[in-house]
């Protein structure tokens, strides 16, 4: 932890569940810091999916952000790119003497990076592939189970990203080498904040922004990443969540009102899985200093500041 001031930390995360408000809470922190925000979550990254993602870009106003708009959207951006442009980032953000300030709510990105982990880069199979493409989403999760310990569960929330799992996890197991050669540079003086709010209110506030999402746009976003950009409607569901539910509905397979139920019921499952990993990260020795979502930001400011 750091002791003296926010410069003497190489990095703040702000964590915490979707709808916690972590963006605000983060932006917040970078003003008073001279910070700039890495983004860590796992679908900001692509251009063009900005409601379904929740990007709120206004958020930043003059705050530097990164990692955010890299991709085109369809393009299935892995953990091990990631982890290769956070370093990337990081390292310049340092070098010019800002503090890098990771922000969001993929616990399996924040935790990599914070361990430090080398991973080696796994290219496609298109045997393992086509062998595996005829097989449902459960005889795959199956598959999958028998290979290694379902720590992640978002591996499984479709067909194509557990063939993806089940593809690299293939590829481990025949590069043992390569595993073996797999080095950690953990982020030692790393101060991580968790924004902290009660499931009553995360459930209500998850409820109100779907809805506001649905009446800003996020249907004819989805159409127009399927009609104008020319992006594979499997590709969208590929995503998960609110990719997964819009094109499904767009595409007529499902009512609105099964693709708001479904959707809505979607979101709460997923914020109850972010939660289960960021208790297992502190299980697995990474603490989170959890801070109330409604602490104003002045007050989360100085609550940060006394960590660091």
């Amino acid at each position: 932890m750091c002791e003296v001031s926010p410069t003497d930390c190489s990095l703040l995360v702000v964590t915490g569940p979707t709808a916690s408000g972590k963006t605000r809470k983060a932006v917040a922190v970078a003003r008073a810091f001279g910070g700039e925000i890495i983004s860590a979550d796992s679908r900001q990254l692509y251009r063009g999916m900005d409601l379904g993602t929740g990007k709120d870009l206004d958020e930043y106003g003059d705050v530097p952000y990164h990692l955010i708009d890299i991709c085109p959207a369809g393009y299935r951006y892995n953990l091990y790119e990631y982890v290769r442009d956070f370093r990337k980032v990081y390292a310049d953000i340092r070098s010019r003497g800002r503090m890098p300030i990771m922000c969001g709510g993929t616990g399996l990105y924040v935790e990599t990076v914070l361990k430090g982990i080398d991973l080696p880069e796994v290219p496609e199979n298109p045997s393992l592939r086509e062998a595996l493409s005829g097989k449902s989403l459960e005889e795959l999760t199956e598959i999958l189970a028998g290979m290694k310990r379902l720590h992640n569960v978002t591996d499984v929330d479709t067909a194509k990203r557990a063939i993806r799992a089940i593809e690299i996890q293939t590829y481990y197991i025949d590069h043992p080498e390569e595993v073996a050669l797999t080095r950690t540079r953990p982020i030692s003086d790393a101060v991580v904040v968790g924004v902290d709010i009660p499931r009553d209110d995360r459930r209500r506030r998850i409820s109100e922004r779907l809805a506001a999402r649905l009446d800003g746009g996020m249907v004819d976003e989805v159409r127009r990443l399927i009609g104008e950009e020319g992006i594979d409607p499997d590709n969208l569901i590929y995503y998960g969540l609110e990719y997964k539910f819009l094109t499904l509905y767009v595409m007529g397979k499902m009512t609105y009102d099964e693709m708001f139920n479904g959707l809505e019921t979607a979101i709460h499952q997923f914020a109850k899985r972010q939660m289960t990993w960021f208790r297992g990260m502190e299980k697995r020795g990474i603490p989170i200093h959890w801070l109330p979502y409604d602490m104003d930001d002045e007050r989360f400011v100085d609550s940060v500041r006394r960590l660091l």
